[in-house]
């Protein structure tokens, strides 16, 4: 397969978004583990911004790039280096409530820098330094790729962040249903994945880019 200069730069583009992005997911998980009192991502050193701490060789770096250069984009299953954790350490929450908060913690980061990469988006346009180029780059690699990431890790399959919130909110008397997708996850997973329903359920999550972009855009042309 040959490739041209441009496709290169896109997949070189759509790694650095996806390290980012993943690096400030994982790290959401760590910080708000060791606010609740479980040192063991702060010992593990994953108390840090640093991508070093956080990348899987293979999920994040290997797949992601050769799906970039590949026709079709990027793709969902890539993945960065779990966070582990320890709920029986947390002292500020119950284990249940506290490991709710950690799950979540990772796709609210991936608003969050949704947001930013949002606000510099608009300081960039309302002073006139924002090219072409740099809009499509903020836009295409960093907002739509986070709001993505966000909808993605909320689905309740095992073994993405949905499940552990799932888990969170039901009361006891059905937790057999996060121990039935635990024992059961990875398979629900493949079959969303290859019978086409994971493009349904992220329908949301594409709607709201087209939305969420559009808004910005406009933002910026008023600004000016």
């Amino acid at each position: 397969m040959e490739l041209s200069p441009g496709q290169i730069q896109r997949a070189l583009l759509s790694l650095l978004a996806f390290v980012v992005s993943v690096s400030v997911h994982e790290f959401g998980h760590a910080l708000v583990a060791d606010r609740l009192g479980d040192e063991l991502p702060r010992q593990q050193g994953r108390l840090t911004l640093s991508p070093l701490a956080h990348i899987s060789l293979l999920g994040t770096i290997i797949l992601p790039l050769v799906a970039a250069l590949m026709p079709g984009g990027f793709p969902l299953i890539a993945w960065g280096k779990p966070v582990q954790t320890s709920p029986r350490n947390y002292t500020r929450l119950p284990p249940k409530l506290g490991h709710l908060f950690v799950s979540l913690a990772g796709p609210i980061m991936n608003l969050v820098l949704a947001v930013l990469v949002s606000v510099l988006f608009f300081a960039l346009g309302k002073t006139g330094h924002l090219s072409t180029t740099a809009a499509t780059i903020l836009i295409r690699y960093f907002l739509s790729l986070n709001i993505v990431l966000m909808f993605f890790n909320l689905i309740p399959v095992p073994p993405l962040d949905g499940a552990a919130v799932l888990a969170g909110f039901l009361p006891d008397a059905l937790d057999f249903i996060p121990r039935t997708l635990q024992r059961y996850g990875m398979i629900l997973f493949f079959v969303l994945f290859l019978s086409g329903i994971l493009g349904i359920v992220m329908r949301p999550a594409y709607h709201l880019i087209n939305v969420w972009s559009d808004a910005l855009v406009r933002a910026v042309a008023r600004a000016r």
